[in-house]
């Protein structure tokens, strides 16, 4: 195993289906292969914060997922009590419908309330790359930057687009060292996470991280 890509994974299980043994068995695997967090809808921020406990890997909750067209009072409570049941990382969900428009102090405001909201854990701004133009994502991180995110994402998996090279270059090119960036989306082999890790992604998010190693 190479540790340093095992702690580079937020072990994720996001399915609609998700069942608590489901999340349990990630957790178990997270502890084993030392993950730098396990990822999960924000229902179950307790029951990871409990089964992580001591382990040394966080707990990291979506909010606004995955379309990230909630309110951004709803997105805020969201992420303020997954951070009370114990998650030290929030993956929010940009209002993608808001940046097309160019609303960006909307676009902004929705991610500052987050941010608030969350501390004293991290936010990551999931873009979903797929949906948006060069300029929309190079926008989308200087917005994200500006409210105070310390990521910024490439996809939710759920919009039929995953994680590419060219966005991962284009991402950390926007935001220099100021902000890191997490890939996430289709990443199923050890070849495939090296190159994102190589092109500027500080994190990796799979569905089964023990594939990357």
């Amino acid at each position: 195993m190479e540790e340093s890509i095992a702690d580079r994974i937020d072990h994720t299980i996001l399915r609609a289906d998700a069942r608590e043994e489901d999340v349990r068995r990630c957790c178990r695997e997270a502890r084993d292969f030392h993950f730098h967090s396990v990822c999960v809808n924000s229902c179950h921020a307790a029951l990871v914060s409990k089964e992580l406990k001591g382990s040394g890997v966080l707990c990291c909750c979506v909010v606004g997922f995955p379309l990230g067209a909630a309110l951004p009072e709803a997105k805020a409570l969201e992420a303020k009590r997954a951070v009370e049941a114990g998650a030290a990382e929030i993956d929010m969900v940009l209002n993608v419908g808001a940046l097309k428009d160019g609303r960006d102090d909307s676009v902004r405001e929705d991610i500052r309330g987050v941010v608030e909201a969350a501390r004293p854990g991290i936010v990551k701004v999931i873009l979903e790359t797929c949906l948006l133009s060069e300029e929309e994502k190079r926008r989308a991180c200087r917005l994200s930057e500006e409210a105070g995110a310390a990521f910024v994402k490439t996809s939710t998996g759920f919009s039929g687009g995953g994680a590419t090279i060219e966005d991962v270059k284009l991402m950390k090119a926007a935001v220099g060292g100021r902000l890191k960036v997490k890939a996430s989306g289709g990443i199923r082999d050890p070849r495939f996470a090296r190159e994102l890790i190589d092109a500027g992604a500080d994190r990796l998010g799979a569905s089964d991280g023990r594939k990357l190693l």
